[in-house]
Parts: structure tokens; C-alpha cells; sequence
């Protein structure tokens, strides 16, 4: 078998207060590895705004601005997708319980579609409970075939 180079990955992990200006700050890490990798400004878009509606809603429904709590953030830039995981230290909920931003009776709410447009902008989405108590979303965006 030839010798193959390994893949190339780079990870950033960091710990966020629950605020607002850290929605902007996860949003700017991960354009800034999408950008890296070589995603055009269409998948930079889709990424910046999936990572900003799930760290809004880590911070605004898991840690409810509780300056106590922090936003995980981890960011992983491999040689053909970027992962990025977003954790909060809530209370969790049922993801199931979650209510359809499409049925007619939710269509005009303020909120609701953060998830939904996460998981279409990306290729990958992921929600689950955080070990340790929380939630915890993971988005993978891969790069296009060439």
C-alpha cells in the first residue's frame, strides 16, 4: 500500500459567556475556518447563520443569560468538512417536544425555525444531550465535490 500523507485537522475549543457578543464570536471562528477550508460565500453564509441560531439558542434557552454558565464551542477544520459543536450547561429538554415551525398554528411565531434552518443549511446535524448535563448541537458542513 503507497504512503499516504495523514489528513490535515485543526481544532479550536473555547469557552464563551452566555451572551450575545458571544454569538458574534462563535459565528466569526467558524467563518473564519470555512473561509480557510475554501468554502464559497454561499456555504459561508449557510454555516455563519446555522452557528448563530444554535448559539443563540444555547444561550438564550440553555443557559436562559445565566452569566454562571458558559457556551462550549469546538470547531474542527479537516481536510474536506468543518464540524463545529455548540454546547450549553441548561437544564436540556425533549427534542422531541419540539414544536413544527411549519404547521399553520406555529407559522407566524417570532421563534422556532433556528433548528430548521440549521438542518437544511447543513450537511450534518446533530442534537443530543450534553454528558454532563445540557444540550448539545453538532453541525458538519462538507465541502463540495470537486
Amino acid at each position: 500500500m503507497p504512503w499516504r500523507p495523514r489528513s490535515k485537522m485543526e481544532k479550536i475549543q473555547t469557552t464563551l459567556d452566555s451572551n450575545l457578543q458571544s454569538v458574534d464570536k462563535a459565528e466569526e471562528l467558524a467563518l473564519r475556518e470555512a473561509e480557510k477550508l475554501g468554502f464559497d460565500e454561499d456555504e459561508q453564509h449557510q454555516i455563519g447563520m446555522a452557528v448563530r441560531e444554535c448559539t443563540v439558542n444555547a444561550v438564550v434557552h440553555g443557559n436562559r443569560y445565566n452569566k454562571n454558565k458558559k457556551i462550549h464551542l469546538e470547531i474542527e477544520r479537516a481536510d474536506s468538512s468543518l464540524t463545529v459543536i455548540i454546547g450549553d450547561e441548561g437544564e436540556g429538554f425533549d427534542f422531541n417536544a419540539l414544536p413544527d415551525p411549519l404547521s399553520p398554528e406555529n407559522l407566524l411565531r417570532q421563534s422556532g425555525r433556528g433548528l430548521l434552518l440549521a438542518r437544511a443549511f447543513m450537511d450534518d446535524f446533530d442534537l443530543h444531550a450534553r454528558p454532563g448535563g445540557g444540550t448539545e448541537v453538532r453541525l458538519v458542513k462538507n465541502l463540495p465535490q470537486s
